[in-house]
């Protein structure tokens, strides 16, 4: 299975993915939003992340993989802890220099969020292109 966390401002929105033999995420199987706060450890992130895949039957050991899209730069090192502690492999952020198959047309395209770029490659790929995406989060996003 695939963890993915997208780090945002306010919240955090939590999501488990079957993952196909190939590697590519399959089915989307649950999802839950938890409060953003700077304060929060790993293992905090450790206990509450447990407790939400427990309600679905899915333990630590079935994840595979995760992926985190973060805008909050001073969590990142906290959720970088959690994961290597809790699961196998280490998490894979989406950022400048990841290699996502998706043209950034920026002026400065390592300016442009994680979440945007994330939000993106997800609709393209559940409904292809040309699509807009809107994203109503901490700001209004259009992309």
């Amino acid at each position: 299975m695939l963890l993915v966390l997208n780090v945002n401002n306010t919240n955090t929105l939590i999501a488990i993915y079957s993952l196909l033999d190939t590697g590519i995420p399959g089915d989307l199987l649950a999802t839950w939003r938890i409060s953003t706060r700077l304060g929060q450890t790993a293992d905090e992130y450790g206990i509450v992340i447990r407790s939400l895949l427990d309600s679905e039957g899915v333990t630590f050991a079935a994840i595979r993989d995760v992926v985190i899209a973060s805008v909050v730069p001073p969590l990142d090192w906290t959720i970088r802890q959690f994961c290597e502690r809790y699961f196998t492999s280490k998490p894979l952020f989406i950022g400048p220099g990841v290699k996502t198959g998706l043209p950034i047309l920026a002026d400065n395209p390592t300016e442009v969020g994680a979440d945007r770029v994330a939000n993106c490659i997800g609709a393209f790929r559940r409904y292809g292109g040309p699509t807009i995406v809107i994203d109503f989060g901490t700001a209004t996003n259009f992309d």
